[in-house]
């Protein structure tokens, strides 16, 4: 019988706190359920193994961070739509390591509740470059260069490979604003 109060939704936050601190690659069934206090073969009664969990803390690190940046750029455009989303995913990849890094693989073909997911994420994306007049298969090169450039920095920083004195703040913005002129003149 499942342990009272025991849900999909509290082993996925558990673990989401769990790879928050241990880092998504370290994530194991068996810390997860001694956090929870339950036997291991009890987890299986809420999530499909570890690929299975692995899978819902993506689709948490998907929806979380497509609602950070929606509201971020929520009655905004052009520059100030592509800093507000910037900062926003700097900032979700900050507080919230464990699902960012799940939140990063590709949805399988055939899961159509993750790739409705993925499709959200993107469509913000999508939306702020807009602003710069970019649509069809541009954007989505331009998705895909913005996309890169925020996930680099946020990796590197989180593994503490910026290792000068100046500040990252300063370093951040100069790299939105390589990107904003990098989309202002994007090759038509």
């Amino acid at each position: 019988m499942p342990r009272a109060g025991l849900t999909p939704a509290t082993v996925v936050d558990e673990a989401a706190r769990l790879a928050d601190e241990v880092g998504l690659d370290r994530l194991t069934l068996a810390q997860v359920a001694s956090r929870l206090g339950v036997s291991l073969p009890s987890l299986y009664k809420h999530v499909p193994g570890l690929d299975g969990l692995r899978r819902l803390l993506a689709l948490r690190g998907i929806r979380e961070l497509t609602a950070a940046t929606t509201t971020a750029a929520v009655g905004r455009s052009g520059p100030a739509a592509l800093r507000a989303v910037a900062v926003a995913y700097r900032d979700y990849a900050r507080a919230h390591p464990g699902p960012y890094a799940a939140s990063l693989r590709a949805p399988d073909p055939g899961d159509a509740e993750y790739q409705a997911a993925a499709e959200g994420a993107v469509a913000v994306f999508l939306a702020v470059l807009d602003g710069y007049g970019l649509s069809g298969d541009r954007a989505i090169d331009a998705t895909r260069v913005a996309r890169s450039a925020l996930h680099g920095f946020v990796a590197i920083d989180a593994a503490a490979g910026f290792g000068l004195p100046l500040s990252l703040d300063s370093s951040f913005e100069q790299l939105v604003a390589a990107l904003d002129r990098a989309l202002t003149s994007w090759p038509r």
